[in-house]
């Protein structure tokens, strides 16, 4: 009895510095299982519908190359053309901030800005991943 309580106890260490040595970026990672989500709903102006889905799409063409980048959709909703949904999926929200840092994605906003009648975007946590 008192050989496994004593192992559990030398497990329940072990796991305790292992946590504590790592570096501050790789604990949080560590003890977050969900990926993160940056979810936005998009009103085009009609006349530059054309001209905004050519700029989403090379921005996130050039999105999933980034390292922390997992998925970028871009959505069109069928009963309104000019509405627009983006589905991203990144590691961790600092991936999403990394996102907002690069050229491709400044030149998208500077190129978009007065193309976009409404904008709302909501940041989620993936709980579970059903995909075939």
């Amino acid at each position: 009895m008192f050989k496994s309580i004593s192992a559990a106890a030398a497990t329940l260490a072990i796991s305790v510095a292992c946590l504590v040595l790592l570096p501050a970026g790789q604990r949080v990672e560590a003890q977050s299982a969900g990926m993160f989500v940056n979810a936005v709903d998009l009103d085009i102006v009609p006349a530059e519908r054309d001209a905004f889905l050519a700029a989403i799409k090379e921005n996130g063409a050039a999105s999933v190359k980034e390292p922390g980048c997992k998925r970028f959709d871009i959505i069109n909703l069928n009963s309104d053309p000019n509405h627009v949904f983006l589905y991203e999926v990144y590691d961790n929200e600092a991936a999403l901030k990394a996102h907002r840092e690069t050229d491709h994605f400044k030149k998208y906003a500077a190129t978009t800005a007065k193309m976009v009648a409404k904008r709302e975007a909501r940041q989620m946590t993936v709980i579970a991943s059903n995909a075939k």
